[in-house]
């Protein structure tokens, strides 16, 4: 009996599709909205006192083939008011290649609570972009960095 349930097991997987033969189509979209935190400031030290971050927005295209198309990159502080709009037009992005967005590290506006708001589209299916958030400084002998992602927020 044993060896009835390990023969048909064994079956089950040789007749599953692997990973290296299988495409997972669930990482191929068309339009999504993404919200990717950022920091302006974070808060060190016996005091809380502030330190100034810059912030570089990444948005790169994963596709090996196709380009997509950002529609809107918006940049929103701590109290989720808008401070800036990035484009001014639709902007390409060519397969594998990335584009970025910089807060400067002297703009206090965002705050500790800061975000950005980012708005793609491809004329058919492709692979996800990756979006992230490096916030970094290096003042008084000090050095952070550190990086967060975008969260898929709307599918289209």
């Amino acid at each position: 009996m044993l060896r009835k349930i390990l023969v048909a097991t064994g079956l089950i997987f040789v007749l599953l599709p692997t990973g290296a033969f299988a495409r997972d189509t669930t990482l191929l979209k068309q339009a999504q909205t993404v919200y990717i935190p950022v920091y302006s400031h974070i808060y060190g030290g016996a005091k809380n006192k502030e330190i100034q971050l810059t912030a570089t927005v990444s948005i790169r295209n994963t596709d090996p083939k196709n380009p997509l198309i950002l529609k809107e990159v918006s940049y929103y502080n701590t109290q989720g008011r808008l401070l800036k709009h990035y484009l001014n037009r639709p902007e390409t992005i060519p397969p594998l290649a990335t584009s970025r967005f910089i807060v400067k590290e002297a703009d206090k506006t965002g705050g500790s609570g800061a975000n950005f708001i980012v708005k793609w589209q491809a004329e058919k299916k492709i692979h996800a972009p990756l979006m992230e958030a490096i916030m970094i400084s290096t003042r008084m002998q000090l050095g952070i960095s550190f990086t967060s992602r975008g969260v898929v927020i709307e599918e289209r």
